[in-house]
């Protein structure tokens, strides 16, 4: 059996025949699918002529695989065609340049027809999703240098535009419908059959979000997750099974424009109910399959939940990284001057940012791979049981028994302030004291405990020489003090550093 060539690393994903009755995809959250269909065969000894309209509109032709799993037909794919121009009006103007036609106009608010003779007529832009972005924007060059208005010539009088409806003959045999696959196949003998045409095609997104609901009482949330797919591709897909691969699946792409990222995941929910969403690990990814058949229309956006998990423990967790370094400002200078720079590392904020943590452990109701996506933060007011939106977030893709670090925004009632208190460079320029003071008060009617961050940026080696409080080294350049503070309290945190 002879097949067309095939991009090398998709066959390593997988891009084989799915036993279940057709169509099947799998969803990438990278803004690409794989789409796998039987097709019925119906071929006789010797050449024959095939084709298809069943496939999207940002097929990649490369990709294409036309092959029965079983063996019986034996084929070989003489030739493969894929046109993407489907009739349109300007394509019809196109094709009938140089000719005349009838226009229907109103004339004194009668129908009437004219004849113009289609002298220019608009440039059609080939399809962006094919073409990567330095060839779309010479095919725009091209229109805006020409112009794209039609040229109609009418009673010996040129006319920018159409006067009126274009009224054109009938197709030819040339025109197509929609997206369409030909092929020209060698068959040894006759034979009959359905066989599988499986590709990949862009148009396709899926990703993850979650909304993460607590309470007054304690710092337990219920986690609900939800997969959301959206099919911009063209062509509906009627009671299809779905599978959605989560990771970073290496894909050589040209510099596309409009092309867009998606993400997924899974877990049995709670209440015991069957699962919608199952999970595996599948090669370096993971694979998520729907529970059941399902219709992605063209141009849908479809959501399915698939975690649920309740009474998950999680903590509050409050930092405050003083420094405000203006980045922007320093952007083309050397390591040196910066280093070398008194004013550098001074700036400061108030703001203590708050972090949700939650580790995603078997143990708290979750142990799967979460894939990437948005998470939405509610909490329920106590008084009347309503929920109310605190803040979102993103996380990147989690795998099972890693802790979950989600910023929410920053805390309303806890105020940080940082200042440098002392500065003493020696006159040989290679030692550096520099002290600081750091203030945090706490007006709320709980105690917390705020984790402060500080960077140690002027040199690679450096010492503490004083500090008012026990702190911790977190790495060559990042130290961490601890602050407690009762409810309406105020801590002051001093420390002196040789560089």
């Amino acid at each position: 059996m002879k097949t067309l060539p095939l991009l090398l690393p998709l066959v390593s994903l997988g891009l084989c025949c799915a036993t279940a009755a057709e169509p099947a995809l799998t969803l990438y959250n990278q803004g690409f699918g794989v789409v796998r269909e039987k097709i019925p065969l119906d071929l006789k000894a010797g050449m024959n002529t095939v084709s298809t309209t069943e496939v999207t509109a940002h097929l990649e032709p490369a990709s294409v695989i036309l092959r029965d799993p079983t063996g019986a037909v034996d084929l070989q794919i003489i030739e493969q065609n894929y046109r993407n121009d489907p009739v349109s009006q300007d394509l019809l103007l196109q094709h009938f340049e140089g000719q005349t036609i009838p226009f229907q106009i109103m004339r004194e608010q009668r129908e009437a027809i004219v004849n113009g003779k289609i002298v220019r007529a608009p440039y059609v832009l080939h399809d962006q999703a094919q073409g990567n972005q330095a060839y779309w924007q010479r095919q725009m060059a091209m229109v805006n240098n020409s112009g794209n208005q039609p040229l109609i010539e009418i009673d010996g009088q040129l006319r920018f535009g159409l006067p009126g409806i274009p009224l054109f003959p009938a197709l030819g045999d040339d025109s197509i419908l929609k997206p369409t696959l030909n092929w020209s196949l060698q068959a040894d003998s006759a034979a009959s059959g359905p066989v599988e045409l499986a590709y990949v095609s862009q148009g396709f997104n899926w990703e993850a979000d979650y909304n993460l609901i607590g309470t007054e009482a304690d710092d337990n949330v219920t986690l609900i997750g939800w997969i959301t797919m959206r099919n911009d591709s063209g062509r509906t897909f009627p009671d299809a099974q779905i599978k959605l691969i989560a990771g970073e699946v290496s894909k050589v792409e040209e510099q596309e424009m409009g092309r867009g990222r998606a993400m997924f995941a899974a877990k049995r929910m709670a209440d015991g109910m069957e699962p919608q969403v199952t999970e595996k690990s599948f090669d370096e990814y993971h694979l998520y399959t729907l529970a059941r058949r399902t219709t992605l229309r063209d141009r849908e956006m479809k959501q399915v939940e698939f975690l649920r998990a309740a009474n998950v423990p999680s903590r509050t967790v409050y930092i405050y990284n003083g420094a405000d370094i203006p980045w922007q400002q320093y952007r083309n200078w050397q390591p040196q001057q910066v280093r070398d720079d008194q004013s550098f590392g001074v700036q400061s904020h108030k703001d203590v940012w708050v972090y949700r943590e939650l580790k995603n452990t078997k143990k708290n109701g979750l142990g799967i791979p979460l894939p990437k996506g948005k998470v939405r933060f509610y909490r329920e007011d106590a008084a009347d049981r309503q929920l109310e939106f605190v803040g979102e977030n993103t996380i990147d893709h989690t795998p099972k028994d890693e802790t979950l670090k989600i910023y929410t925004g920053n805390a309303f009632d806890l105020v940080g302030e940082r200042t440098r208190t002392n500065n003493v460079m020696d006159s040989g320029r290679s030692t550096l004291v520099e002290s600081f003071e750091i203030k945090l008060r706490n007006r709320k009617t709980t105690p917390v405990t705020i984790k402060v961050v500080e960077s140690l940026y002027r040199w690679p080696t450096w010492e503490i020489t004083e500090s008012s409080d026990t702190y911790k080294k977190v790495d060559s350049q990042t130290m961490e003090f601890l602050a407690q503070l009762e409810p309406d309290a105020e801590t002051v945190i001093t420390y002196t550093v040789r560089s």
